[in-house]
């Protein structure tokens, strides 16, 4: 049986959202051989005190000790060695001063529960960062590879997605995963499932014509996609690169973490020399490095800014690294472009207005029957303004377009024309005008609107109760235009007439205030995203350029998922430091102990571990959703969701 056209593909043989963290640990050479370590420091451990239980002799149970330390040890060695080549110090090497000298002072047993308890960690480490990247890996898992193709004879064959260009027809069919961009074939309708794209728990009703984002899966029957985009820049193929760039990226905030390491280094071996030197007893310095081993400073941090990485990539924002994120969690100040970000971006449907009372749904089908034959912006409008009220379009004939000016033609055998015509006093903010005549007679005006995104006001009241202070709208379009448009929003200031370099101005002026983020979509907006602290780019429709020069990349078409990213943000960064400072607090408070005495190296080691796992558990938290929205989600389900032609799904 052939395969299915793009359909999921797991390396692991099961379904993304089920693959176990454990397999993506032990999926990589250096999971296994930090499992293989561990087992073996287990082993030593075990057997060491088993060994006097069953009668062998205590130097035998020694040399079952020093068996699991040593394997342990001598990979330890090899990390640091390379890591001072690349000129990292970290608090590895505490670890191995404890294991050296227990081997030294006779304390094997401490020995073996420090090569157990680090060996322990490091694989927890691998599991935990397997488990919050898990998400991230279910979309390279997810990725399509090949596509059905409709062939000019009528065949239907599997072709690879490199092969797919725009204008050729595809099948999609239930279960697949839509291979590239494109829109649903005239007549056609679709149930997708944008879930993986956009954290969006509920399905998306589409009709022919209406814009399919690569990613989604066909929930419903199989449906005809005709191709706009080829594989390589389609979303889909655009999400992975941008995933595969995030997982490669190391955050700013374990580079600090290694500061710190070097820091808290010194003040380890400060305190161990301190108590050998006061007490004459070098196992007291050996139990304050054991209490040092290893410090939960180069634990938790990456594990909490990766499940941070995974929570935003669930609300619907994708971002590039984990230094994007940290600096995402220090913003202040919002600059963010109009059309296409606080606008809907083109023109929609405001009002039919008709003479004599008659229908306005008959002459907007009329009109929309005509403007199928056009390509420009507004005659869009009117026809996916005519499919969202399920009017049945006819097919136009003698077509006649006038440059500039309008359209003429036959619907039904009706002499329709649709001209433009000149605004009106109380008419929206750069609304325009078409007037429809229809056998010679005005039958109606339409008015086209680009209109702010519906809870735009509430989203921008939310990012100041999410700690901005300063809102800037910064756009291209007239001032008037721009002010209108502002006049009902919480905005500090309206830059209006912007060229792009007017655009990075404005961002360069607010830095004064705070971190920055820029919001926008087009290629005009990509100076100005990379000018920023942080550029979000407003992926699902806009321009590639605008993706390409941000941190990072809005998945959907709305904007409250901005507002859920930057709380992911502050709540993985705060997790990542409340971590840190319970573990060294509590470090130094038992540093402090085993100086004086009370601590045994045994003791210390356990104590330390203890803490170390309670601060990865800790940094863990940070993929769990944040107070709210897991009740605002609860909500959302019980709703139904149907988005008209082109839309993406409505907002949890």
């Amino acid at each position: 049986m052939p395969a299915t056209a793009a359909r999921s593909a797991d390396p692991l043989g099961a379904a993304p959202d089920t693959v176990s963290p454990l397999r993506d640990v032990l999926a990589g050479r250096a999971g296994r051989l930090r499992l293989a370590l561990l087992l073996i420091a287990l082993a030593g451990l075990v057997g060491g005190l088993a060994a006097p239980v069953l009668g062998f002799d205590p130097s035998l149970a020694r040399a079952i000790l020093v068996a699991g330390i040593v394997p342990v040890l001598a990979a330890l060695l090899v990390e640091i060695a390379t890591s001072l080549r690349r000129g990292e110090v970290g608090l590895d090497i505490v670890a191995a001063l404890s294991m050296s000298g227990a081997l030294l002072l006779g304390e094997a047993l401490a020995g073996a529960v420090v090569a157990v308890m680090y060996a322990g960690g490091q694989f927890l480490e691998a599991y935990a960062e397997g488990r919050a990247g898990r998400r991230m890996t279910a979309l390279l898992a997810r990725a399509p590879r090949a596509a059905q193709r409709h062939e000019p004879d009528g065949r239907l064959a599997e072709v690879p997605l490199a092969a797919v260009r725009p204008g050729d027809r595809l099948l999609v069919r239930k279960g697949d995963v839509v291979p590239v961009d494109g829109r649903l074939a005239p007549g056609a309708a679709a149930l997708l499932d944008t879930s993986a794209l956009t954290g969006e728990p509920l399905p998306a009703s589409l009709r022919g014509g209406g814009a399919v984002l690569s990613g989604a899966t066909n929930l419903g029957d199989a449906f005809d996609l005709v191709a706009e985009r080829e594989a390589a820049e389609s979303t889909y193929a655009g999400i992975v690169r941008l995933v595969e760039r995030a997982r490669a990226e190391r955050a700013p905030m374990a580079r600090l973490a290694d500061r710190w390491a070097l820091l808290f280094l010194a003040v380890t071996v400060t305190i161990a020399g301190a108590a050998w030197l006061a007490s004459g007893d070098p196992v007291r310095a050996l139990a304050v490095l054991v209490v040092a081993t290893p410090c939960p400073l180069i634990l938790a941090v990456p594990v909490a800014i990766v499940a941070g990485l995974s929570r935003a990539a669930e609300t619907g924002v994708l971002v590039k690294g984990g230094g994007a994120l940290e600096r995402m969690a220090a913003v202040r100040v919002l600059v963010l472009d109009k059309t296409g970000t606080l606008t809907d971006g083109a023109p929609a449907l405001v009002a039919v207005e008709t003479a004599d009372g008659a229908d306005p749904d008959a002459i907007l089908r009329l009109a929309a029957s005509l403007e199928q034959a056009s390509s420009h912006v507004a005659a869009q409008a009117l026809v996916a303004a005519a499919r969202a009220k399920d009017l049945a379009l006819a097919t136009p004939t003698e077509v006649a377009e006038r440059a500039g000016e309008g359209l003429s033609g036959r619907v039904e055998g009706l002499a329709v024309d649709v001209a433009g015509a000149p605004a009106r006093a109380g008419d929206p903010p750069g609304a325009i005008r078409a007037r429809v005549t229809i056998a010679g007679r005005p039958a109606a005006e339409i008015v086209l609107a680009d209109r702010v995104r519906g809870g735009a006001a509430a989203l921008l009241a939310r990012l100041r109760r999410e700690g901005l202070v300063r809102l800037v709208l910064a756009t291209g379009d007239r001032a008037a235009v721009a002010e209108a448009i502002a006049a009902d929003l919480p905005l500090d200031r309206v830059a209006a007439d912007l060229a792009p370099a007017d655009k990075v101005a404005v961002v360069a002026a607010e830095k004064t205030r705070g971190p920055v983020m820029m919001l926008g979509d087009g290629v005009n907006d990509a100076p100005a995203l990379a000018a920023a602290d942080v550029g979000v780019a407003m992926g699902a429709r806009g321009a590639a350029a605008s993706a390409e020069a941000a941190d990072a990349v809005l998945l959907v078409d709305r904007l409250e998922p901005v507002a859920d990213a930057l709380a992911v943000a502050r709540r993985a960064r705060t997790i990542a430091l409340q971590s840190v400072g319970l573990g060294i607090g509590l470090s130094v408070a038992g540093m402090i102990a085993a100086a004086f005495g009370f601590l045994t190296p045994v003791e210390g080691a356990l104590l330390q571990e203890a803490i170390d796992v309670a601060a990865i558990l800790n940094a863990l938290r940070a993929l769990a959703p944040a107070p709210g929205r897991a009740a605002r989600r609860g909500a959302a389900a019980s709703r139904t969701i149907s988005a008209p032609a082109g839309s993406a799904p409505a907002a949890p």
